[in-house]
């Protein structure tokens, strides 16, 4: 099975303005997702971490993304192709309530 990074991106408007029907379904997705192993999680504050040539280490507290839309959270997808990845996404929060999703194919380093 390959892995796909997702990056969902939403804002509060967007999921209050969907159906509570269709987001409770998005929810339960999530939920099936996480009981068969999907790691996923609600992003949080971020740091910007630069270490030049390798000549000292500077922490900036902010995102270096920018967007339209906030990230609202991550995830790691397991599927045997983009296709299936893809589907996967399209039944998450972000994807329903008026966000978007990413899906990154994700090329381990060994």
């Amino acid at each position: 099975m390959a892995k796909f990074v997702t990056i969902g991106y939403g804002d509060q408007d967007g999921y209050d303005r969907t159906h509570a029907a269709v987001r409770n379904e998005a929810h339960a997705h999530d939920a099936r997702l996480l009981e068969a192993g999907t790691v996923l999680g609600i992003a949080g504050t971020p740091v910007q971490v630069r270490n030049h040539d390798g000549a000292g280490m500077t922490v900036e507290p902010r995102s270096f993304l920018s967007s339209t839309l906030p990230v609202a959270g991550f995830g790691i997808i397991e599927a045997a192709t983009i296709e299936e990845a893809v589907e996967l996404a399209s039944k998450t929060p972000c994807a329903v309530a008026h966000g978007v999703v990413e899906v990154w194919p994700l090329q381990e380093s060994r």
